[in-house]
């Protein structure tokens, strides 16, 4: 048993030794299938405990034209993982000489994710459109179980948004519907959950491609929460001013 993995280690200044807390994407991840292909949403805050150690990273990784993934769990791990997937995805194009569908692409995340599950924090969304089932969402958590979806969402923030998700999602959804849901979606995760804030990033993938968005805070765009106005909190003999 790997005792230096469970125990905090201390730092040894002389020599040069100073542990830091893992990099790990505490997200909000949410895919959605509509009638024609895929919109996927992310938010793009990543920490290291409470240290917020970028609040503008890419959680949405493309793999092929008409596919990407996106991330949640230790940033190397998931990176590590698309990296390796996209390797393997991309010599079996060129041996084959035809495109690897998406469900055999969420499969070969499937068996790392399962292969290496003791060592590896990562979670995934695996996305796309091929010919044969068009727009497809493959959830694959932690530990390698792969399940198709219509509408998912995972991270820290999908906690407080499946339930959304679940009222939203319809049968032939339109591009327009399934972009509003999806980045609605993201807004309320990252005005509730601690671990997840920043922009917005959406991604649109259907049989031209992939297309890409980004919605900052301080732009037109950006989806608000109107929350009601809390209570008084002080006694009433003293003077509140709201």
């Amino acid at each position: 048993m790997d005792t230096m993995r469970e125990e905090k280690r201390k730092a040894i200044p002389a020599l040069g030794f100073y542990p830091q807390e893992d990099i790990s994407t505490g997200t909000t991840l949410i895919a959605m299938e509509y009638n024609g292909g895929v919109v996927v949403g992310t938010d793009s805050r990543t920490s290291a405990g409470s240290f917020i150690t970028s609040r503008a990273t890419n959680k949405i990784t493309p793999i092929t034209d008409n596919m990407v993934v996106c991330r949640s769990g230790s940033a190397a791990d998931t990176q590590a993982i698309a990296d390796i997937a996209k390797y393997h995805i991309d010599v079996y194009t060129m041996t084959e000489n035809k495109p690897v569908t998406i469900y055999r692409s969420s499969q070969i995340f499937r068996q790392f994710l399962y292969n290496y599950r003791e060592q590896l924090s990562a979670s995934v969304l695996v996305a796309g459109w091929d010919a044969e089932l068009g727009g497809q969402v493959y959830a694959i958590p932690i530990g390698g179980f792969t399940t198709r979806q219509r509408s998912t969402a995972s991270g820290s923030g999908s906690t407080f948004v499946q339930g959304f998700l679940d009222s939203k999602w319809k049968p032939d959804l339109t591009l327009e519907e399934c972009k509003a849901i999806v980045k609605q979606a993201v807004g309320l995760a990252t005005f509730r959950d601690g671990s997840s804030g920043g922009v917005v990033r959406l991604a649109v993938i259907d049989k031209s491609g992939s297309k890409f968005e980004l919605f900052r805070p301080d732009k037109p765009g950006f989806p608000t929460v109107q929350t009601p106005h809390a209570h008084l909190s002080f006694p009433p003999h003293i003077e509140q001013v709201l």
